[in-house]
């Protein structure tokens, strides 16, 4: 990857090492939330409830200052393999373990991992997380400097200077960071800058059974995702597509990228996200040039009044 492209280099950085991110991988996620525990745990993130919504088996809901990763669970009325909820219901499943794991195919007839036939229900699963994005307007509005961009190309918030103005809150296109209630301060997922350091993998990453979750260089990671998704469409899985992984984008690409298998909007997603702070330059000039005009209007009937007398 390119310095021009690269985050830490354009922030001052000489010689940083190679960009660092995530590639989710959500076709193998299975939404065990090991992510979310491991993320918890190492970061020492208070607890936010884990109260169920009544809408799904999702129980942490979002992104917030309590939850740096979030396990989305979609139910979707559409085929996927041979998912079948009562494919199993007349079938005496006590009787088939007692044949045992080496009862040959043909005599077993069938158990309870046969396939049957696709049906109309499937699980779309996807563990969402901060996107440290290339032009990421949190940095932009924050007065403090409590947030920053690592040498890595990510960006963390330094709660210990953070003085709760919030700014970032509605600057985010994602909706990622949040203030704690408790004491008004902004957080989010740093994408475990102390690990980094010492040459650990993050915490969530480490602790994903599926690999769901890749880390790694982000121009490694992209050619990684476009080949995964080059092998799904081969497979006839037509929907799979990208998300946050074009440096053409209206962030400049995501350091946490993700392979759907539908529209961004059905993940929770913004279809389009643009940084929030790109116009400022254009308002700024704007509102200069007016407060040029005013005051050349206000000295011209200054001088137009003192003439008069």
């Amino acid at each position: 990857m390119s310095t021009t492209n690269d985050p830490a280099a354009r922030t001052g950085y000489v010689d940083p090492p190679p960009r660092m991110g995530f590639f989710t991988d959500t076709t193998v996620c299975i939404g065990c939330k090991a992510c979310e525990v491991a993320c918890k745990e190492w970061n020492a993130i208070p607890s936010d409830g884990a109260e169920l919504t009544g809408m799904s088996y999702d129980n942490t809901v979002g992104l917030g200052a309590d939850t740096w990763r979030h396990v989305a669970f979609i139910e979707q009325r559409k085929p996927l393999g041979a998912q079948e909820t009562d494919l199993h219901a007349e079938t005496d499943v006590l009787a088939l373990a007692e044949q045992g794991s080496a009862t040959p195919p043909p005599e077993a007839g069938m158990t309870p991992t046969t396939a049957g036939e696709p049906g109309e229900f499937r699980w779309l699963m996807s563990s969402d997380v901060c996107k440290h994005c290339t032009h990421a307007a949190c940095l932009d509005v924050c007065p403090t400097g409590s947030l920053f961009r690592t040498e890595f190309g990510t960006v963390v918030v330094q709660e210990d200077i953070c003085n709760g103005c919030g700014y970032c809150i509605p600057a985010c296109p994602y909706g990622v960071i949040d203030q704690r209630k408790d004491d008004g301060r902004a957080w989010k997922c740093t994408l475990c800058y102390d690990r980094l350091g010492t040459g650990l993998e993050p915490a969530c990453a480490k602790a994903c059974p599926t690999e769901s979750i890749q880390f790694g260089p982000l121009d490694e990671l992209r050619e990684r995702a476009a080949r995964r998704v080059e092998t799904l469409h081969d497979a006839g899985i037509t929907d799979a597509r990208l998300y946050g992984a074009d440096p053409d984008d209206g962030v400049g690409g995501d350091g946490a990228f993700f392979l759907l298998l539908d529209e961004p909007e059905v993940y929770g997603l913004p279809p389009d996200p643009v940084v929030t702070t790109r116009d400022l330059p254009r308002m700024w000039r704007h509102v200069g040039s007016a407060a040029m005009t005013l005051l050349a209007g206000a000295a011209a009937a200054f001088l137009g009044a003192r003439g008069r007398r």
